[in-house]
Order: C-alpha cells, then structure tokens, then sequence
C-alpha cells in the first residue's frame, strides 16, 4: 500500500478509519498535555487528551448524522457547539493573581487548539489535524522560549517588591532613580507580605537601555530595605 492509499483510508468513512483517527488524536492531545504538565500548569495530559479526544468523537458523529438518509443533520451544529463549550472550560484555567499576574492563558489557548485539532482529525482532515498539532508544540515550545528572551532583554519590566514600611518607598525611588530607571507607574498590592512590617508594591519601569532584567532584580534585591522582589 502506498502512503496515499493509506492518508486515503484514514480519512475514510469507515468505523476503522474513524477509530484510528479518534486514537490519534487522542495521542496528540495527551502529547500537547504533556508539554504543559511538564511545565506545571492546571491542565495536562488527561485533559488535553479527553478534550481532543471529544472532540473528535464529536466531529465524528456529526458526520455520521450527515450521512444517515432521511436526516437532515446541519454539519456545523455540533463543532459550533464544540467551539463555544471549550471556550467555557479555557476560561476555567485563567487566573489572575492578587499581585496583577494573568495566568493559564497559553494553556486556555492550548485547549482550545487542541479542540480544534480533534475536530479535524475525527471530520477526516488528518494532514491539517497533523500539522496543527505540529505548531502548537512549535508554539509551546520553540516560540515560547523566544518570547521569554526578547521580554527578559526589553526596556520596561513590572516587579513585585516587599521593602521596609518605615522610609522603604522613598530609599527605593531613590535608588530607582540614581540607576536611571524611571517608574511609570506604582501601586500598593494587597497581597499579604512575608514580614508584618512590610509594605508591599507593584511597579512598572522602563530602563534606561536593555539589559537583562536578572541583573536588575539582582541589584534591587541587594538593597538592605528589600526583602522580597520578583518580577510580575
């Protein structure tokens, strides 16, 4: 058998064609699942691989509906519904913490591809479902890094800072602005600190040239009225 009379079965309408396809993009989900448990994130590798594999399940069955004579079965019901259903659970995953941060939306984006993915592996289209599922670990994992490169290496940074509530905010706007950084904005965070005499603060700078935002976390941390820093 050639490759193409073997892509041509699968992509077929047969109960072994479709349980190959709902197999695989069960593989394929569990795959994306692992590169986020991997990284410890809510969701991992049960459930991107049930989402995909529902989805498929899903596509699948809209099609059989499609295809019984007598029935007619609107094709695009089911994977609207698909679509909006894992919108719902992707929202689920996002956070956001009492220190400003947005968390989960690469692993709500994630469900959501990988949902899309299934539909195409159980409607048949196996390359597109292939190739999807290529560049969303490109994107978790390849793009991902480069992002974290060019935003360590930018000229603005947000940071959660915990100095002294006794002169600690006037001492850091100090020292702030002797190494040239300037604060374009500063806020006093709720989030509870590791001293009782602490004064918590979120601050959003812009350096005076790139540099890596390691060496500047450094320096603050250095500071004697510093207890606590990262960046947010």
């Amino acid at each position: 058998m050639t490759l193409s009379s073997i892509l041509e079965f699968l992509e077929g309408t047969s109960d072994i064609a479709v349980s190959i396809r709902l197999v695989i993009a069960t593989l394929f989900g569990s795959l994306i699942g692992w590169e986020r448990i991997v990284k410890r994130h809510s969701a991992g590798i049960k459930t991107f691989a049930l989402v995909s594999l529902g989805s498929a399940v899903a596509t699948s069955l809209n099609l059989y509906l499609a295809m019984i004579p007598g029935l007619s079965a609107d094709t695009s019901r089911i994977p609207a519904g698909v679509v909006s259903g894992i919108g719902f659970l992707g929202a689920g995953t996002i956070l956001v913490t009492g220190r400003k941060q947005i968390k989960g939306l690469t692993t709500a984006a994630s469900l959501w591809v990988a949902s899309c993915m299934g539909m195409a592996i159980g409607g048949g289209y196996l390359i597109v479902g292939i190739v999807c599922f290529l560049l969303v670990m490109l994107a978790n994992m390849i793009l991902m890094h480069i992002s974290n490169v060019v935003e360590n290496h930018s000229r603005y940074m947000s940071i959660y800072i915990e100095v002294e509530k006794s002169h600690g905010v006037p001492k850091l706007t100090k020292k702030l602005s002797e190494a040239g950084f300037v604060i374009t904005s500063m806020t006093k965070s709720k989030e509870k600190t590791l001293q009782a005499t602490d004064a918590a603060l979120i601050i959003d700078l812009t350096l005076e040239k790139k540099r890596p935002h390691q060496e500047v976390l450094e320096f603050l941390s250095g500071l004697e009225f510093v207890n606590y820093i990262e960046e947010i």
